[in-house]
């Protein structure tokens, strides 16, 4: 493997856990020493998202990292974190014996996840997901929260 900071064709693996479908490897670049994290999966069927316009596009699960970035943007939680939560999604999308996915339940699984882990990321993703229009909205939803 190489190294994601040098490109040194050599590294070790520090670290290794099998989390369902996804193996994490920790490595460590043998020339830099810098670390960095893997992540192996068998490859699946391809998902397919119904939008709400009845549209159909492939799976990207770099879309779920993107609205999870934003909502959880300048909050105490790392990287890795965000990480874990994609992959935990789309394991869950993946076990649910099929291919095509509405977008709803993929977005209830998103709040799911963020109202687990942090109230304001919750909020924020969901001013968007639910398509907050007013404060009232917001002012339900946070009485929602308590």
């Amino acid at each position: 493997m190489r190294c994601a900071f040098c490109f040194h064709p050599e590294t070790k693996v520090i670290d290794k856990r099998d989390h369902e479908e996804i193996t994490k490897r920790r490595r460590e670049c043998l020339k830099c020493g810098k670390r960095f994290t893997t992540y192996e999966r068998v490859e699946n069927l391809n998902l397919i998202v119904i939008k709400k316009d009845g549209r159909k596009e492939a799976f990207d699960k770099e879309k779920i990292k993107r609205g999870l970035l934003k909502a959880f943007e300048k909050r105490p939680v790392t990287l890795e974190k965000i990480d874990e939560i994609v992959d935990k999604i789309e394991i869950y999308l993946r076990k649910l014996k099929t291919k095509e996915i509405e977008s709803k339940k993929i977005g209830e699984r998103v709040i799911k996840e963020l109202k687990r882990i942090d109230d304001v990321a919750y909020l924020r993703f969901a001013s968007v997901y639910k398509e907050f229009d007013n404060k009232k909205d917001f002012e339900r939803e946070i009485k929602e929260v308590k």
